[in-house]
């Protein structure tokens, strides 16, 4: 193996750890309180109402764009991938960026922490 093959290999180990350490300390305590601010568009109660934006209980997993009781921006009701954590992250960082023309009038979080933190309390939401 050459010796930039070997450091690109390097490199993208250690930011896999590095991923992998930041999901691993993630609180979903801590994403609780840091959640409150999303509160004043979105619920997190099973089977419960939406409000500016749609309920968040068991989002994880679930398909963007698809609460049958939520009126979806034609943007998020055809972006086409479920709500991985990875993806809640990169959305939760950037909302339009991952989905253009999205209605979401949030400018994100740029904390990778807090970020893990809400998608950890998410998670919770089964």
């Amino acid at each position: 193996m050459n010796h930039s093959v070997a450091a690109g290999v390097a490199a993208v180990f250690v930011l896999s750890m590095l991923h992998i350490s930041i999901a691993n300390a993630a609180d979903a305590k801590a994403g609780k309180e840091i959640f409150s601010r999303c509160a004043a568009c979105h619920t997190v109660t099973k089977g419960g109402p939406n409000g500016l934006g749609p309920d968040l209980f068991g989002v994880v997993g679930r398909k963007a764009g698809s609460r049958p009781d939520f009126g979806y921006s034609p943007a998020m009701k055809n972006a086409g991938f479920k709500w991985t954590p990875q993806k809640l992250d990169a959305y939760i960082a950037h909302p339009a960026q991952v989905v253009p023309g999205n209605r979401m009038a949030f400018a994100g979080i740029p904390d990778p922490k807090q970020r893990a933190d809400v998608i950890a309390y998410l998670a919770t939401l089964k």
